[in-house]
This record gives C-alpha cells, sequence and structure tokens, in this order.
C-alpha cells in the first residue's frame, strides 16, 4: 500500500476512535440528563425519612387530645418531636385504612393510636404472630374487644414482619417491634416511605397473609 493511502488509513482509524469516545461520553451525559429528569418528574412532596430508636421518652399526650392545649402535670419533658412522635403521627394520619402486620405489639402508645384511628371510622387490620400475640402486655386482646379483627397464622413459623400501611400508600417498616422495649431501649429503625415502588409490594404481601390467615383461627 503507498505510504500516502497507509497515512490516510491511519487516520482514518484514529478518527474513528475519537468519534466513538466522543460518543460513549455523549451517551454518559445523556443518560445522567435522562436521571436527573426523571428525579425531577418524581411526585412532588413524595415523603421518604427514616426514624432511629431508641426515642427520648417525653409526654405525647397532646398527639391524643382534640382539645386545647392545657398544661400537663407529668414529669415529663413536653413539646420535643422524637422519632415515637413522628411514628405516632403517621399511624394517625390514617384516612381510610391501617393495616398492620407486626410481630409483637405491647406499646400502649401505639395502641392508642391505632385505637383512635379505629375511633374515627377507618378500617384497620392486624397481622400477628399467634405466640406474641398472647404473652402478657400484648395489645392485641384491647385491639379486639374494641371492634378491630386481627389474625393470626396457625403454621409452625413466626410471622416477623414489622410494617404497617396507612391508606395503602404510606408504608412504615424496619426492625422495630411496637413494644416498649422496642421503642425506649433498643437500636431500631423505621423506614417512612411514599414511593410506590417500594409500597406496592408491601400491600400485596400483606392481602396474600391476610387471605391466607383467614383460614386460621382469629387472636383472641
Amino acid at each position: 500500500m503507498p505510504a500516502k493511502g497507509l497515512k490516510y488509513k491511519k487516520m482514518s482509524v484514529l478518527w474513528t476512535a475519537r468519534a466513538l469516545c466522543l460518543g460513549a461520553v455523549a451517551l454518559s451525559l445523556v443518560a445522567e440528563l435522562l436521571v436527573r429528569l426523571l428525579r425531577r418528574l418524581r411526585p412532588a412532596g413524595t415523603l421518604n425519612e427514616v426514624l432511629f430508636f431508641p426515642s427520648e421518652v417525653v409526654c405525647v399526650q397532646h398527639l391524643f387530645s382534640s382539645l386545647p392545649a392545657c398544661p400537663c402535670i407529668c414529669p415529663l419533658r413536653h413539646g420535643p418531636e422524637t422519632s415515637l412522635s413522628r411514628l405516632l403521627r403517621h399511624v394517625m394520619s390514617a384516612s381510610s385504612s391501617l393495616d398492620l402486620c407486626i410481630f409483637a405489639f405491647s406499646n400502649a402508645n401505639l395502641c392508642r393510636a391505632v385505637l383512635a384511628v379505629h375511633a374515627k371510622g377507618v378500617t384497620v387490620r392486624v397481622l400477628t404472630d399467634k405466640d406474641y400475640a398472647a404473652i402478657t402486655g400484648s395489645q392485641i386482646g384491647v385491639l379486639r374487644k374494641a371492634g378491630i379483627c386481627a389474625r393470626c397464622d396457625s403454621s409452625s413459623v413466626h410471622m416477623h414482619h414489622k410494617f404497617a400501611l396507612v391508606d395503602g400508600r404510606l408504608l412504615l417498616t424496619g426492625s422495630l417491634n411496637w413494644t416498649l422495649t422496642g421503642v425506649q431501649s433498643n437500636m431500631e429503625n423505621v423506614l417512612v416511605t411514599e414511593e410506590p415502588d417500594l409500597v406496592r409490594p408491601f400491600v400485596e404481601e400483606f392481602h396474600r397473609l391476610w387471605e391466607r390467615c383467614g383460614r386460621g383461627p382469629l387472636v383472641k
């Protein structure tokens, strides 16, 4: 091959390599722009929050009272927002439905929140572990006496989930058992999210377990 032709061939290869590199850079920039655009297109106000426990022990009476604020004589601190108060607010924000899938439920304040939601006419359903539903201090019996339907699985394995669904749109899930120890003593976490791709599988799992547990005995 003549030297001139060889020179043109080398230049052609070089320009092709440069074009490929520029194309790769351009694709990378386009991908980054698409990701940013999708983030901006996400519904405004989508809630994403993480709560860590143990939670500071403070007075939460004001969350349950519809009366104007009045002095409380209990010795606990008043006013500060805590992980527990945030969790209570999320639970009590339910306006149409509240589905609970809780391994151990003995925390009195969380029970009060669920009862308050039920009193508003919200449909409340509870799935729990059959062994822990009967332990001393369990609030499941209190919920059932108030007219809330609670179911448990009759199988030999534990129902170890810890999640709640508020109006089918808000997910509360994490390591936290709804117990006094879980809230005040243990290092635990609760993820709060409205992301549809995260909420949807939990809705499906709750319905699957609810139907399966419906064939077993109700919690007494």
